[in-house]
This record gives structure tokens, sequence and C-alpha cells, in this order.
């Protein structure tokens, strides 16, 4: 007997509003912004206490102490805390990645509901140690006695201080994201003048959603922040020059 797949609809969702970097959100970490975007939901259709299906969402730019991020989110929220929940992560793809495993879920009758959903921040980057301190680091652990300890952070030069950030680059390549963007529009044949078009056209939308209050059911404050800061009174000959 061949089982039947269910429809999947989604009926509800909440964020919170998108922030420049470096400016509201200066020091809100993933699990902040995610466990914020969880709640508005939560507060938003009564779900307080409700066991759900499962919880997936994730980040890409993550720390050390993310590594279960999705579950942590779960457990500083007001759902029921048997609540399942997946950790995932794709560039540029994890809260899509995510809608389509709840969905999938749903359709396969593994669960009846569920959330999805992501959160990234360049603000609050992880910042690491550099290789040579961090191995030192590793041996200072595995060390029995004092005196080995010392000898081997004795061993710590200048150069091991110096901080590993972020790079805007994808290791394979070495290239940014907009570097990539420059050689796919190039295969895919988009001008300049279309690529302008569509942002400006992204601008001028998002404003006018606002204006006509479509984002009144569907965005949480957060740290103060009520709307999108990114919007902008787009101009075209403006975004020429950049």
């Amino acid at each position: 007997m061949t089982q039947q797949i269910r429809r999947v609809a989604i009926i509800g969702g909440n964020r919170i509003p998108f922030a420049r970097s470096n400016t509201t959100y200066s020091y809100a970490s993933n699990q902040d912004m995610l466990t914020a975007a969880l709640n508005g939901l939560i507060n938003r259709y009564d779900l307080q206490g409700k066991k759900i299906g499962e919880v997936v969402a994730g980040s890409v730019i993550k720390h050390s102490r993310d590594f279960n991020l999705a579950r942590e989110c779960v457990l500083s929220t007001a759902l029921n805390p048997m609540t399942p929940a997946t950790d995932i992560q794709q560039a540029c793809g994890t809260g899509l990645q995510a809608c389509m495993q709840v969905a999938n879920k749903i359709a396969l009758g593994h669960i009846d509901c569920g959330i999805a959903g992501g959160s990234d921040t360049t603000s609050d980057a992880p910042i690491g140690v550099s290789e040579g301190l961090r191995k030192i680091l590793l041996d200072v652990n595995r060390a029995k006695t004092t005196g080995q300890r010392l000898k081997l952070l004795s061993k710590i030069r200048p150069k091991h201080l110096a901080p590993l950030i972020p790079r805007n680059g994808e290791p394979r390549t070495n290239m940014s994201m907009g570097e990539h963007t420059e050689i796919t529009v190039k295969e895919w044949g988009i001008t300049r003048e279309e690529q302008d078009e569509i942002g400006f056209n992204s601008h001028k939308n998002l404003l006018a959603a606002y204006d006509r209050g479509f984002f009144d059911d569907l965005v949480t404050p957060f740290q103060g922040l009520e709307k999108d800061n990114l919007a902008r009174e787009p101009n075209l000959e403006k975004m020429a020059t950049l």
C-alpha cells in the first residue's frame, strides 16, 4: 500500500526587523535574535506550553557556543521544553532548507506541525585565536603539572595573539560573495541596469508594504527597533554610481 503524501501549508510567520550591520543589533547574538523571533511567533499564535512536532533552524556565521543553536533557543522560549529541535546550516539557504525539512516531515506524516527559521549577524562575528595559540592552549589543558603548564605558556609569542577575523571570502576560491555574483551575472547575461532595477523595486516594494501595514502581524520589535532600518528611498541615478 502506497503512503499518501499529505498536503503542507504555511499558516503563519514572524520575524524581528532587519537591521544594517553594526547598528541596532551590534551586540545581539544569533541566539538572542532567533529566540526573539520564536517568542514573537509563540505570543502571536498562543503557543505557550505547546509541544511542537519539531523546530528546525540555524545560522551560518556561528560562535563555537552555537553548536546546538536551535535547541538552546527553544529552551529559552515559552514552548514546551520537550519540543525537539534540529540545527542546520547552509550558506544563504539555511531558512529555506529549514522550511523544506519541516514540510517534508509533515508531508510524510512524521510530524503534524513544525516551525522553521534562521538568523545571522555579521555584527557579532566570531573572532578566534590563532592556530599557534590554540595548539599551545590545548597542550596546556593536557599538561599534568603546574610546571608543565607554565613551560608551555612561556612559548606564547606576540604573533600568537593576533586574532582570527572571519574572512569575506569563500575558502575554495578566496572570492567574496559579490565577486562570485559578478561571475554569475556575466554567465547569465544580466545587465547592470537590470540589477539596479531589481534593487530599486525591492526598496520601493518594502517601503510600500510598511505603509499599507503588510508587516503589522509579521514583525516583532527587538531592541527598540520596530521596522527594518535598511529600507531607504531608492534613486536609480545614485545607484548607477556605486
